[in-house]
Order: structure tokens, then C-alpha cells, then sequence
């Protein structure tokens, strides 16, 4: 690997370092306010499902629909019924690459 590649490697582990040291600094040992800790809490499951959708849906430069949204549908619907977390993205594997062979 290149010198350039690891420079870039270690700056935006700085970078993650000093953002995550920034909450507790900023705190100085105090404890959050109920609300903001309830708001917190949802922000995982609100960016995890922003992450899937725009996996799901993005080639790149739009909003589509292809292989993979059906791929990811089909093993929402499987998880929803109550199949295992393996069992999903097995499904989603299987539909997403069985689609791409055919088109």
C-alpha cells in the first residue's frame, strides 16, 4: 500500500477519535437530560434503516429500483414473519444474485 493511503487511514482515525471525545469532553461528567438520551436512542435504528434504504435503492447518481431493493424486500418480509437474522440475508443473497443472472 501507499504511504498516501495510509496517511489518509490515519487522519480519519484522528478525525473518528476526536469526534467521539468530543461528547464526554463537552459533558465534563455531567449526565444527559432524559429527553436527549430518549432521542439518542433512536438515532441507531433511524440511521441503520437510512443506510438499508439508500443501499437498496441508490446505483450511484439516483434512486432505483433493481436486484438488490427485491433482494432486501423479500428478506424484510422473511424477518418479519420470524425467520433468523442468517436466514434473511441468505434470502436476500440468493434473490439479489438470482435476479442479476438474469438480467
Amino acid at each position: 500500500m501507499s504511504s498516501e493511503l495510509w496517511l489518509i487511514i490515519g487522519g480519519a482515525t484522528a478525525v473518528t477519535a476526536a469526534i467521539k471525545a468530543a461528547g464526554p469532553i463537552a459533558l465534563g461528567g455531567r449526565e444527559l437530560p432524559g429527553w436527549a438520551g430518549s432521542v439518542i436512542e433512536l438515532m441507531a435504528p433511524a440511521l441503520l434503516a437510512a443506510l438499508i434504504v439508500t443501499a437498496a435503492l441508490a446505483d450511484g447518481h439516483r434512486l432505483t429500483v433493481g436486484p438488490d431493493t427485491a433482494g432486501v424486500a423479500l428478506a424484510g418480509i422473511a424477518l418479519v414473519r420470524g425467520v433468523s437474522i442468517v436466514t434473511g440475508v441468505v434470502i436476500a443473497v440468493v434473490v439479489t444474485a438470482g435476479l442479476r443472472a438474469v438480467t
